[in-house]
């Protein structure tokens, strides 16, 4: 008989190098959970608005590890044995099936997608909420081209005026779902004169008939602002229930369940003609990795995590200002410190 698959984990605190406030709350560390699958390794990331919590996921991951198996290879037939739960917890479980995968089979993870790492996007930095002319300040001395401005506060068209003085970065916009209807349709015309790529999760979680009417507003005043879903959208499921209703979905493992599944919502996107970003939680260097594999099927990426915290456990991707630079090695090409 086969020897079951060995499945532990490891709880881990990340240190940030700046209070990171957004529109859900504000935090100074993150309670993550590492898992080692064999010789593979996974990422959870706690994510409190969604539920988790550091000791949910480690008991999630202890009851898993009765349930995989002996066979590494059935990635598949192993994430249907799983327990509901977490989406976070089984993303930890499916990240270190697909690196144990590539380690096994000796090659990196994008080639084992047929992939290839020169076609990665630009990564955007996060600025978060603070007042307008601290976050200006950040923004123009971060050094990063590309920003993504964290908003949902009462001075949100300030943050933006004062960056866009500061810098001349390309911006994105994040509401992390703080506004109302009234006051996105207030705002974005406004924004729109500052010059942004995008807006994202404008509205409430789960509104899809105000995004559609927020969008149908924007087209009859003829602003060519795209709007995208982030906290709104898990899954392949949740990509086409917004069909119509938003011109961007953003893609984040922490909410899919793992890579599978956001392979599946990535097609599904490219099926409905939706643009993609790829993005992150506050993670460390192992599950950015994991997440940039997936880069070269997006439009779009966000994958600052590894910048914003102090104390990384790990190497892996790598940064040239705002390029990335995915390791070579097997599996996710990740080392641990």
């Amino acid at each position: 008989m086969s020897k079951k698959l060995n499945l532990t984990c490891q709880p881990v605190t990340l240190d940030l190098k700046t209070t990171f406030r957004i529109a859900h709350g504000a935090s100074d560390q993150r309670h993550n959970v590492i898992a080692h699958l064999e010789e593979g390794l996974g990422e959870a990331a706690v994510v409190p608005y969604y539920g988790d919590t550091q000791a949910g996921i480690v008991a999630y991951l202890e009851q898993a590890a009765a349930t995989l198996g002996d066979d590494p290879f059935l990635i598949e037939d192993i994430l249907n044995s799983l327990p509901a739960g977490s989406p976070a917890a089984r993303a930890a479980v499916d990240i270190a099936l697909h690196d144990l995968w590539g380690k096994r089979l000796g090659q990196p993870l994008y080639r084992l997608l047929g992939l290839t790492p020169q076609a990665l996007p630009l990564t955007s930095f996060t600025i978060a909420i603070d007042e307008p002319a601290l976050m200006a300040e950040r923004a123009a001395t971060c050094g990063y081209p590309l920003i993504k401005i964290k908003l949902g506060s009462p001075d949100d068209e300030a943050i933006v005026a004062a960056i866009r003085q500061a810098t001349s970065a390309r911006l994105r916009v994040d509401a992390n779902a703080g506004w109302s209807r009234e006051e996105a349709a207030r705002l974005i015309p406004r924004l729109a004169e500052y010059d942004l790529e995008f807006i994202e999760q404008p509205l409430a979680v789960g509104d899809i008939d105000g995004l559609r009417w927020l969008k149908e507003r924007l087209r009859l005043q003829k602003i060519e602002l795209p709007l995208f879903a982030d906290e709104s959208v898990r899954c392949a499921a949740d990509v086409a229930a917004h069909a119509g209703a938003i011109d961007g979905v953003v893609i984040k493992l922490m909410k899919s369940g793992g890579i599978r599944e956001a392979l599946r919502a990535i097609h599904t996107a490219r099926a409905l003609d939706m643009q993609i970003m790829i993005g992150c939680m506050v993670e460390s260097s192992l599950g950015v990795t994991a997440a940039a594999h997936l880069a070269p099927l997006c439009d779009y990426a966000d994958l600052d995590g590894p910048l914003l915290i102090r104390n990384d456990p790990f190497k892996g991707l790598g940064y040239e200002g705002s390029c990335m630079i995915l390791p070579s090695g097997p599996g996710l090409g990740v080392e641990t410190l």
